[in-house]
């Protein structure tokens, strides 16, 4: 069941929203408010701030102590859209997962099928969801607002980029940060974000890759890890079904 789009939360330059089509009640979405506005560092501490509001409201409403995010670049699902969230617009869009024990299907089930299969959540759920997150969302963003924004440093933290042992397509890239936050750091930061991004925009740029599907698990131990899978029309095989199946996805998204 398709339901109309609802905003939960705007920020300076990202908001939270609920998708029209949401595979369970811990499925929202982080959509750019402008398309046209650049991802710069100010744009970049946004999303962090939109990020770790997300993860807070869905632990406090959901009991979700997992997030997964899901992102596509350059990239729309075509066909059965095997381990892809449909395509809300062309607005940039990331799609964040909760996960909680006691979730009646998870999202790996829902897209392990093809797009036409998949059962949404009933809108009487979600309903009874969205007060409450809506509430936190703004609790917690005033509670904990935005860090101000970094100055403009001559260089971006360093990434890896490696092949995985167990691939998922001819073009599967591991990014990471070189060096992971150190415990109780501050994590994460707008400059690795950026840094991120032109990884990203580089591998989109590969013979033989149009755009990506990008998959960012509940970081381990070891810190922030995005899969990114290249994708161009022509492709033989889904790499994203192929995704589904590794060891490491089924522990942080089925």
């Amino acid at each position: 069941m398709h339901v109309s789009r609802r905003l939960l939360f705007a920020s300076a330059c990202w908001e939270v929203a609920r998708p029209r089509t949401a595979l369970n009640a811990g499925h929202l979405l982080i959509r750019l408010t402008n398309p046209a506005m650049a991802f710069d560092l100010r744009s970049a501490t946004d999303w962090l701030h939109c990020h770790n509001t997300v993860r807070q409201a869905l632990a406090e409403v959901l009991g979700a102590g997992r997030c997964t995010v899901m992102f596509a670049h350059q990239w729309h699902p075509i066909g059965a859209a095997i381990g892809e969230p449909e395509a809300e617009s062309s607005t940039p869009t990331f799609h964040v997962f909760g996960r909680w024990d006691a979730e009646p299907v998870t999202p790996g089930e829902q897209l392990r099928l093809p797009v036409q299969r998949r059962v949404p959540a009933a809108a009487e759920e979600l309903s009874e969801y969205d007060g409450g997150l809506r509430t936190a969302l703004r609790r917690l963003a005033v509670a904990r607002p935005a860090e101000p924004v970094p100055p403009v440093e001559g260089t971006l933290p360093e990434l890896t980029a490696r092949t995985p042992n167990f691939k998922a397509g001819a073009h599967h890239t591991v990014l990471a940060p070189a060096l992971p936050p150190a415990p109780g750091g501050p994590g994460l930061t707008p400059g690795h974000l950026l840094a991120l991004a032109a990884a990203v925009e580089g591998l989109a740029a590969r013979p033989g890759v149009t755009g990506l599907s990008c998959v960012v698990p509940e970081p381990g131990p070891g810190g922030l890890e995005v899969h990114a899978m290249g994708r161009s029309a022509g492709e033989s095989r889904n790499p994203m079904q192929e995704f589904l199946d590794l060891p490491k996805v089924s522990q942080a998204l089925l």
